[in-house]
């Protein structure tokens, strides 16, 4: 009697297991968007996080490209987002986009840098219903004081500012 109790109460476990991974397809897309200062392409202490900008994240299906998911966030005062994603996501390309920057003084864009893909499915390997964005940045028109120094502490090549 006490081995089919505790038979009964794995099948019960493991049910419920299976039950709570079917209904885990929601995921938060965690990120963050600065001022490129230095017109570097990556972060340095000079950077400014940006308060308000727009981001979008968009999945589209690998065969068709065709779109199967789209939202769209804006940056706190600390420069992160917080994006909601809905099912899963596992034959698509998903991405999250910097769409556009409240500062007139950094509002340029780098091609190649503007997206950051993501993965929303639960297929991955990823134990976690938070999924997590590289930095996006805008860069500022020209470079502000102080980046050859900066770039010289970090033991980089001297550029032209």
């Amino acid at each position: 009697m006490a081995k089919a109790i505790m038979l009964l109460s794995a099948l019960c476990i493991v049910a419920l297991a299976n039950f709570a991974h079917c209904h885990s397809e929601v995921f938060d897309v965690e990120g963050k968007v600065y001022c490129d200062t230095c017109r570097v392409q990556f972060e340095t202490k000079l950077s400014e996080n940006i308060e308000g900008a727009t981001v979008k994240l968009q999945c589209r299906n690998i065969s068709t490209e065709t779109e199967t998911f789209l939202v769209e966030g804006v940056t706190d005062k600390d420069g992160k987002y917080k994006l909601t994603v809905e099912g899963d996501h596992q034959e698509d390309i998903c991405e999250v986009t910097v769409v556009k920057s409240p500062r007139e003084d950094c509002k340029e864009t780098v091609s190649g840098y503007e997206k950051a893909r993501i993965e929303c499915s639960d297929n991955v390997g990823i134990h976690n219903a938070v999924r997590y964005a590289n930095p996006l940045f805008f860069m500022k028109s020209e470079s502000v004081q102080g980046c050859k120094e900066v770039l010289d502490e970090l033991g980089l090549f001297p550029l032209e500012f």
